[in-house]
C-alpha cells in the first residue's frame, strides 16, 4: 500500500524538525553558495525571479517544488504573518519533503 505525501503535512514537519530559509533573496543567496537540498516556490513568485530560482537550482543539480497556492497561502502554512514566496530547505529533518522536489 503506497502512501501520498501531503505537502502541508511535510512542510508542518520539516518547519519542526529541519532548518529553512525564507525569501526569494535569501534562497537565491543560499542556492549560490551550494548550502539547500531544496528549494520551493510559490506559484505568484515573479516570472524574472521564479525563473532565476529554477535556473540556479538546475544548475546546482537542487530539485526544486512549485507550489500551487500564492505567496500569502505559504505564509500561512508557515505561521507567519506575511508573504512567503520562496522556502529553501538546508535541513530536512524527519520529513520527506525531499522527495516532492522535481527539477534539479
Amino acid at each position: 500500500m503506497s502512501q501520498q505525501l501531503s505537502f502541508e503535512g511535510e512542510l508542518k514537519v520539516l518547519l519542526k524538525t529541519g532548518k529553512v530559509v525564507l525569501g526569494s533573496r535569501n534562497c537565491i543567496k543560499m542556492l549560490k553558495t551550494g548550502k539547500l537540498k531544496m528549494i520551493i516556490i510559490a506559484s505568484t513568485l515573479r516570472e524574472d525571479i521564479k525563473d532565476d530560482i529554477i535556473y540556479l537550482a538546475k544548475v546546482s543539480g537542487i530539485p526544486f517544488y512549485e507550489y500551487a497556492g500564492s505567496g500569502w497561502d505559504l505564509g500561512t502554512l508557515t505561521g507567519r504573518p506575511f508573504i512567503v514566496s520562496a522556502i529553501g530547505v538546508e535541513e530536512e529533518g524527519s520529513s520527506k519533503i525531499l522527495e516532492l522536489g522535481r527539477g534539479g
